[in-house]
């Protein structure tokens, strides 16, 4: 099953330098555990375009869809047996950055 465990972030200039190195050790275990797809931060909210291109509108708003003071500021995507071995990672996750996170499971493939 994979997941997305989102980093909920109400800070500006991101991580401290130890909240980074255990970020950094976390992502060398989920990788060396094969459990790792794919993780990355993100930039300010302020930095997002909204489009709307329904019906060819051609819609393009600068800044997030929804202000507010918290944000996505990064994620992870895991592979994990099952939601509670997802739960695991998820707080190991919070531990690690030092913030909340949401954990939220992908729909299955429909390929």
């Amino acid at each position: 099953m994979k997941f997305l465990i989102s980093v909920i972030d109400n800070q500006t200039g991101g991580a401290s330098p130890a909240e980074m190195a255990a970020i950094q050790a976390f992502n060398g275990w989920l990788r060396a555990s094969g459990a790792l797809i794919f993780a990355g931060g993100l930039d300010a909210p302020q930095t997002a375009t909204v489009l709307d291109n329904r019906n060819g509108a051609g819609l393009a708003a600068p800044g997030p869809f929804i202000a507010s003071p918290e944000y996505v500021s990064g994620f992870w995507i895991v592979e994990a047996p099952d939601a509670d071995a997802a739960l695991a990672l998820a707080a190991e996750a919070s531990r690690c950055c030092h913030r909340r996170v949401e954990l939220r499971p992908f729909l299955p493939d429909l390929r």
